[in-house]
């Protein structure tokens, strides 16, 4: 190849990689901050039958952290340009694994959460969906002395699967 075959090569390729771009947030957020600015999280009520008490605050503001620590959106109690709300519908230990004793050799607790999410910009993206994440542990365990860490992981994974599905659209 000539010496000025070589320059219109490297100009060419020099040309071709400024015209592209690639983009990657880490945060994973697929956002048009131009039209979509804020967010309105409410509260999330506890209706299942078995009842923690920290929970409902618990799952509340994880996924009020979660936007906030994730995007630039405003966090609006109410009237955001995406709408988050939605309940704990399911808290529940069940048995899992006999053991050589009859007995359960794990317990399985289960937590659900129902969530209705609206876009008010793209009104298509709307949606209502159930959530759910379980945790198990050994049966020799009081759930009282190992609830609280596994509430912490339940919550993280249905707070992350929300916020993937909302604003991330994995």
């Amino acid at each position: 190849m000539t010496s000025k075959g070589l320059h219109i090569l490297c100009v060419s390729l020099l040309m071709l990689l400024n015209s592209c771009s690639i983009s990657y947030k880490f945060n994973g957020a697929n956002i048009d901050y131009s039209t979509t600015s804020s967010i309105s999280i409410e509260d999330f009520p506890n209706n299942a039958s078995l009842v923690y008490a920290p929970l409902s605050n618990q799952l509340s503001d994880a996924i009020r952290d979660l936007f906030q620590r994730q995007t630039r959106l405003k966090i609006e109690r109410q009237g955001g340009d995406l709408e988050l709300s939605g309940e704990i519908i399911g808290y529940e230990i069940s048995a899992m694994g006999v053991a050589a004793d009859n007995y359960a050799a794990e317990t399985k607790l289960t937590m659900r959460v129902q969530v209705h999410f609206v876009n008010n910009i793209h009104p298509e993206e709307s949606f209502d969906k159930t959530y759910q994440a379980f945790q198990t542990f050994d049966s020799s365990q009081m759930l009282s002395d190992v609830q609280d860490q596994l509430c912490t992981t339940m919550i993280t994974e249905i707070a992350e699967s929300i916020y993937n599905d909302t604003v991330a659209k994995w």
